[in-house]
């Protein structure tokens, strides 16, 4: 039986949106999150955290600001690292060749392949809609979350067209997709 992974950006999804985090300081978990991710554990689910993360890329700040900033949230939300079962920091700029960075579904389909996760129970939530597409394009379920950012009706059409759900945070989308409560 194939396990279910859920793919979490980070920015606007786990954590208020601050444009090139790079300070742990500014780390702000969402309301709720916290108890969310130990829900979806305790359900079976495997986590995946997924950012883009170009500042490093753009040479604004080193690798080693994201991991303090994702020690920060873990620390705050007191949890321990291995709540992910893996986790993908995209440092690609949006002009440089798109390895890892969403939209591409890379680091979804080689996830799928090394833990062996079901297509069909699997879903990527996110607040932009290149999280949503690096799902769509990975063929799994895509949810959009309004905790990052904005979605005006324009997303929500192009949303509804691609059979993509939108929920006011991750909280919601659980109980609302997933059923869990």
């Amino acid at each position: 039986m194939s396990l279910a992974g859920i793919f979490l950006d980070r920015d606007g999804t786990l954590i208020s949106h601050v444009d090139y985090l790079h300070n742990p300081e500014e780390v702000f978990p969402l309301q709720g999150i916290a108890e969310t991710l130990r829900a979806l554990r305790e359900a079976g689910y495997l986590l995946f955290l997924f950012t883009n993360q170009s500042g490093v890329g753009r040479e604004f700040f080193q690798m080693e600001a994201v991991h303090a900033c994702n020690s920060r949230m873990l620390e705050l939300m007191k949890l321990s690292p291995d709540i992910f079962a893996d986790v993908c920091i995209a440092t690609e700029r949006p002009d440089q060749p798109q390895i890892y960075r969403k939209p591409s579904p890379r680091f979804i389909l080689e996830s799928i392949e090394k833990f062996d996760l079901s297509l069909e129970k699997s879903c990527v939530v996110g607040d932009s809609w290149s999280d949503v597409e690096a799902g769509l394009n990975a063929g799994i379920l895509s949810a959009l979350v309004e905790t990052g950012n904005p979605v005006d009706d324009d997303l929500r059409l192009k949303a509804a067209e691609h059979q993509v759900s939108v929920h006011s945070d991750l909280t919601a989308m659980v109980v609302e997709k997933l059923d869990l409560r």
